[in-house]
């Protein structure tokens, strides 16, 4: 008894202690759990879960916009990662080494994947030779390593889950729009399967990935107010070419440099759905990405009837969503805080007296509304409640987004916002390094994006006083 009510215990308040609500949302959702390895996550089936339905449904918009999955190997040797001077000292800090093999030490380190633009490289160059060999687009789903010095589940752990992108144009044209492309598709894979609204735009020349000639980004914003950059796309120009010798033959006959773009995803995603949705009962999942969609429980499943006509709703409503059956002997409570914990979209119960009126009882996890539905076309109302839910929650998403961005035309306004009510600060920049950092180290605050859509709040940076060259937004973030 004992475990049960541990088990069901409400979580820490959101607005008490949001990273401890954070944490016990992700351990008590059965998300993961803890590796004896430093910074390092299981993913449990129910994360793993959240993570194939996102990983499938980006993979079918990556298939449809040409590209093709490949898998290179996890180890870099040291020179090849040295070939590129600024993404080799833009990722040394985080890099880890592998030093021996077996019982003898290794001729040459090798570096375990942070990232894999040099191993394209090299393959490129050796699979590039004419123009007719291009455009090359590819992608890898993968893990990648990074020594980090704080790690939180999902949102920055030693060992991750990801997907990059890598592609090679015979153009800086080509190359620019396949950036903007993805880019694009993620935004769009956020806003509608995600329920989770973006800020597409420009990192600044210091956010930008190491190596790179231009970053792009799509910025979401917390449930505390904090920023998480969920996805980049990077146009490399023909940088990485260059310093790899990737050429070509083009229609001329001459010899050229590709141009390159690289562009990815994290199960970061999964954290950025957690503090988007969540509340004080646990996760909150929009239906596309949920792994049920609909949960059934019987109530008094022990008397007559009662678990033949669930499992006999479970097969009909299996064509059209992801549903399962509990008719375990838990209690009735227990099922209905697990489930809400572990964000269901819709609970469906079904007792004797229903039976009797032809009836359910549908309750909705996004606003908690009970709803009382005729056993007749219940594949029709399930798919549009899951269809309305899912809308619900883009829209609440985005009315809470923008309710907490602000305008600032002072750093006294900055500050005031950032202490008092933190989220995302538009406001004027000269475009000048200087007072990028100046504004970090006063406020803590970094440059999120130079949104793609443009305003003008006043004409002089907010930091400077100077001339302004772009609206910016700022924020602080995970």
């Amino acid at each position: 008894m004992a475990k049960e009510k541990k088990l069901v215990e409400a979580i820490t308040d959101m607005e008490a202690d949001f990273p401890q609500w954070y944490t016990d949302v992700v351990k008590k959702a059965d998300l993961t759990d803890y590796s004896t390895i430093k910074g390092c996550m299981i993913l449990r089936p129910y994360g793993y879960a959240i993570w194939e339905l996102l990983q499938q449904q980006m993979d079918q918009r990556f298939k449809e916009t040409g590209h093709e999955n490949v898998y290179m190997p996890m180890f870099i040797p040291e020179s090849l990662l040295q070939k590129e001077k600024d993404h080799v000292e833009g990722f040394a800090p985080e890099v880890a080494w592998v030093t021996q093999g077996g019982e003898s030490q290794l001729p040459e380190r090798l570096c375990v994947r942070p990232t894999s633009e040099t191993l394209f490289c090299e393959h490129y160059s050796h699979i590039i030779q004419s123009y007719r060999d291009l455009p090359k687009l590819y992608n890898q789903w993968c893990s990648v390593v990074r020594w980090e010095k704080t790690t939180r589940p999902f949102l920055r752990t030693t060992e991750f889950l990801w997907q990059e992108g890598h592609t090679a144009h015979a153009t800086a044209e080509e190359a620019e729009e396949e950036t903007i492309k993805m880019l694009n598709v993620y935004a769009e894979f956020c806003h509608n399967v995600l329920a989770i609204p973006v800020i597409k735009g420009e990192k600044t020349a210091k956010e930008r990935f190491a190596g790179a000639k231009a970053t792009y980004t799509i910025e979401s914003l917390m449930h505390d107010g904090k920023a998480l950059q969920s996805g980049t796309s990077h146009n490399f120009g023909d940088g990485f070419a260059r310093a790899f010798n990737i050429q070509f033959t083009d229609k001329d006959n001459q010899l050229q440099y590709v141009h390159q773009t690289s562009w990815g995803t994290t199960t970061r995603l999964i954290g950025a759905i957690i503090m988007v949705h969540g509340d004080n009962s646990g996760l909150v999942l929009p239906p596309k990405i949920a792994p049920t969609q609909v949960i059934i429980l019987p109530i008094a499943q022990h008397k007559e009837g009662v678990l033949e006509k669930a499992e006999e709703i479970r097969t009909r409503l299996s064509a059209v969503s992801r549903v399962k059956l509990d008719a375990s002997d838990k209690s009735a409570g227990w099922k209905f805080s697990e489930y809400e914990m572990k964000g269901v979209p819709i609970r469906l119960e079904l007792g004797p007296k229903d039976i009797e009126k032809n009836q359910v009882v549908l309750v909705r996890r996004d606003n908690g509304e009970k709803i009382v539905a005729s056993m007749d076309n219940l594949e029709e109302k399930i798919t549009s409640l899951l269809e309305d839910i899912q809308n619900n929650l883009l829209q609440r998403a985005t009315e809470r987004r923008d309710s907490k961005t602000y305008i600032a035309r002072t750093m006294d306004e900055f500050e005031k916002i950032l202490q008092e009510t933190p989220g995302f600060i538009k406001a004027m920049w000269c475009g000048d390094q200087a007072c990028e950092d100046a504004i970090k180290e006063r406020t803590t605050a970094t440059s999120r994006c130079i949104p793609f859509e443009q305003e003008t709040i006043s004409d002089t940076c907010i930091c400077c006083g100077k001339k302004a060259k772009h609206m910016v937004y700022w924020g602080k973030a995970y």
